[in-house]
């Protein structure tokens, strides 16, 4: 094996971090620089990963002068005239993202490719199909787009066959790869700053699927417009494993489904003995993660994805408060006319956020929270509030009187909950 020297611009992101401890593993020196520290970057240095927040590329120009970095990683979220780009390229660098140096790995370790793909419900269920694997005793390898509480998001295990893999579709990730076996979760139409329509999103998904040997999937997604070759086999609501599987959340039992399905199909083991360890699987970071004492986060933006999440809430109490921050303007103008009385039918008491703003269209006005919730019909139940102290008091108020708080979106909301449980240190 050769042994290369990789660098990650993003290092702490969902899609390179868990790249980066995966290379790692694999036996390459790893390095990398990002602009923000967070839960992925902590988890990185304390493998012993170097991690710098120099962005110019005379870091990175240093690097290369102690020892000649092979491979420039960049997340797809970087300008191409970002400082570590431009740099690299002029440093005669090798420039790639994430997709071909997984593909590399993959190529070099000779592993069969299982991807779980779709707009919701990614993560949980690569999450869930690690876990499972990893309980019946199955060497598997992986990269999960979270951190996990029960294992670094990136491994490679030498005596693994099988490689699990988080494939997203933004950026047209997912199209890179020809998988072993392809797990679609759901599809709903996403990442308009990607494909233009619903028609070009569905047909994105019909390719990766032609490019799949073995599929798994919901008949729902062939409902919205996906082309499913004749080999994929395709399940109902009415597969007798759904109503077997003792999970909170009727979309977590359904990616459950999925899970037992590949591992009954792969021989992994029995069916009782399957499902018993899909039962004791523990949830990975930003799912429905319990901070405190009635207090849960969510990664889910998307109206699907927060219906499923209040519905998982609504089973564990009857009292849900929803603290929403949508994310990225440009989606906000494609999904507005979803957020329905129907969406938030689980939530007593709903505080809307500003949109956190990523990846903008400048032309496009930004829509604000009135604009958003014009359809709704909450009464008192609506709030609009601001990430500050009087939002926070009115989540330890709530909290205190035995309601559920749940925070959901892909910005912010995360970070700024732990930070004030951290300061407070009232629970």
């Amino acid at each position: 094996m050769i042994t290369m020297n990789i660098y990650f611009a993003g290092i702490g992101g969902v899609g390179l971090g868990p790249l980066a401890q995966l290379a790692r593993d694999a036996g390459h020196h790893v390095q990398g620089s990002d602009s923000h520290y967070g839960l992925e970057t902590t988890e990185l240095q304390r493998r012993g990963i170097v991690i710098t927040d120099d962005q110019s590329g005379e870091y990175l120009a240093y690097c290369h002068q102690q020892r000649p970095i092979d491979w420039f990683v960049y997340t797809s979220a970087l300008p191409i005239d970002h400082p570590e780009l431009v740099r690299a390229k002029q440093l005669g660098i090798y420039t790639a993202k994430r997709d071909e140096l997984l593909n590399y790995i993959i190529r070099e370790k000779d592993l069969n490719l299982i991807a779980i793909a779709g707009t919701h419900g990614k993560t949980t269920t690569t999450g869930m199909l690690v876990w499972t694997l990893r309980q019946l005793n199955v060497p598997v390898s992986y990269s999960v787009g979270t951190t996990l509480g029960f294992g670094p998001s990136g491994h490679y295990d030498p005596a693994s066959q099988y490689f699990i893999y988080e494939c997203d579709e933004f950026d047209r990730n997912f199209l890179r790869f020809h998988p072993f076996l392809t797990l679609i979760t759901s599809v709903d139409y996403d990442h308009p700053d990607t494909y233009p329509t619903q028609q070009s999103y569905c047909d994105a998904f019909s390719q990766f699927l032609d490019q799949s040997e073995q599929i798994l999937m919901w008949r729902s997604a062939i409902k919205t417009g996906v082309s499913a070759p004749h080999r994929a086999r395709v399940l109902d609501d009415s597969d007798d494993i759904y109503y077997d599987i003792k999970l909170a959340g009727a979309h977590n039992r359904a990616n459950a489904t999925l899970v037992a399905r590949a591992c009954k199909q792969l021989r992994l083991g029995p069916a009782a003995r399957i499902t018993s360890a899909i039962e004791s699987y523990p949830g990975v970071s930003r799912r429905f993660e319990r901070l405190a004492q009635n207090i849960y986060t969510d990664y889910g933006h998307h109206p699907v994805e927060i219906a499923a999440t209040l519905q998982m809430a609504h089973e564990l109490s009857s009292n849900v408060v929803l603290v929403y921050q949508p994310h990225q303007n440009i989606r906000q103008h494609e999904i507005r006319q979803q957020y329905t009385d129907e969406v938030f039918a689980d939530a007593n008491e709903l505080y809307w956020l500003p949109t956190y703003l990523t990846r903008e269209d400048p032309n496009l006005p930004v829509l604000s929270p009135q604009e958003l919730t014009a359809q709704l019909h909450k009464g008192k139940g609506l709030h609009y509030a601001e990430l500050n102290d009087t939002l926070w008091l009115a989540i330890d108020r709530a909290r205190a009187d035995g309601a559920l708080v749940l925070l959901m979106g892909a910005g912010t909301i995360d970070g700024w909950a732990r930070e004030q449980i951290k300061r407070t240190n009232s629970f």
